[in-house]
């Protein structure tokens, strides 16, 4: 498995959570159940206040899954996924 950090990002007068119906569909599509069945474990998931900015942490056996759980999102605005690694893994490659 692959770690991500996914970050979407929309503009204000595209916001889907002002739509009652469309804020909870993807409620349910972040749900982890939901992702699992999509091949996507999500670790965490954080909205950054008052920028309309979405960023996801979360492991996949290939970006292509990712990619294809992030669509609803693409739809709003973008979705930057970029391959990452805990800490102590860049750590211990550095040899600190």
């Amino acid at each position: 498995m692959a770690l991500f950090v996914v970050k979407h990002q929309h503009p204000a007068e595209h916001c889907p959570a002002k739509d009652p119906k469309m804020g909870q569909m993807l409620l349910q599509h972040v749900s982890k159940a939901n992702a699992a069945k999509m091949g996507v474990n999500i670790h965490a998931d954080a909205v950054l206040d008052g920028k309309h900015t979405f960023v996801l942490i979360l492991d996949s056996a290939s970006e292509a899954k990712v990619k294809q759980f992030m669509t609803p999102f693409s739809m709003a605005g973008s979705a930057e996924i970029t391959l990452a690694n805990p800490c102590d893994v860049v750590v211990n490659r550095l040899g600190c």
